[in-house]
């Protein structure tokens, strides 16, 4: 069976200043169709560089990544925007919904700029909207629903291009715990439904909700396996560092987000 997602040998070094920071060193890792798989790790540790290069929004210094058989590692960025368009579903910790447009409207968005025509527009976002529960909301605007709601909308958005993989950033990190157990359960639903799903997180208790832990410190994996072995679980030490201490990966044009 071909790989969904291949990373081998995957480096990305950011110059700052005189030095070079190795963001992902050397990393490799597969993942296959129907998998739900959290990358989990502290500031600094590489995680935010991966999502944004399996994200087709960076490329790797050196190594390949492929998505589907394809090398996108070598892409230029409009043919890494295509197969983000067509490849691609992200849902991040703000929901990012146009507050004028109403929950289908949001919904369908993406299938506009991606030129689908209007009738099969509607359908696949009211089909979407349904797998999350909230065909009875179509006609709200974002203002007019909860927080738990706003991130399920924005499910069905990444839902409503059919991708090959859902790429979840951070998706409960504006939400209280309660709320964020029902975002993670709907994305626990999807994969038994069959879609792919990779949580970006670093937040353990998050990361234990995938049935496989990819665990990154220090631009390496340090471990790659089941998401309830006892070695999944990050260290205390991990953890100990304040915030603004220590390397925390670019931003801005750098990485973009």
């Amino acid at each position: 069976m071909e790989h969904l997602i291949e990373f081998k040998d995957v480096y990305k070094i950011y110059q700052m200043g005189d030095e070079a920071v190795h963001a992902l060193d050397g990393v490799s890792l597969t993942i296959d169709p129907g998998e739900f798989v959290a990358i989990v790790g502290q500031s600094g540790s590489g995680k935010s560089t991966a999502m944004n290069i399996i994200g087709c929004l960076d490329v790797p210094t050196s190594g390949s990544y492929h998505l589907a058989g394809v090398d996108v590692s070598t892409m230029d960025d409009d043919q890494q925007a295509e197969i983000r368009n067509k490849m691609l579903g992200f849902i991040f910790q703000q929901y990012n919904l146009i507050p004028k447009l109403n929950v289908l409207e949001n919904v369908e968005l993406p299938l506009l700029y991606a030129g689908v025509g209007a009738e099969e527009r509607h359908q696949r976002a009211l089909r979407a909207l349904d797998r999350v529960g909230l065909s009875d909301k179509k006609k709200n605007l974002p203002s007019q629903l909860s927080g738990g709601q706003q991130q399920r909308v924005s499910i069905a958005r990444a839902l409503a291009g059919d991708p090959s993989v859902i790429l979840a950033d951070e998706p409960t990190g504006a939400l209280d715990s309660r709320t964020g157990r029902e975002v993670l359960s709907f994305l626990q639903k999807l994969n038994a439904e069959g879609d792919t799903v990779v949580l970006i997180t670093h937040d353990n208790s998050i990361a234990v909700k995938a049935k496989r832990i990819v665990r990154l410190a220090d631009g390496k994996v340090v471990y790659d396996g089941d998401a309830h072995d006892p070695q999944a679980v990050v260290q205390p030490e991990e953890t100990d560092d304040l915030p603004g201490e220590g390397f925390t990966e670019p931003t801005g044009e750098e990485a973009p987000v």
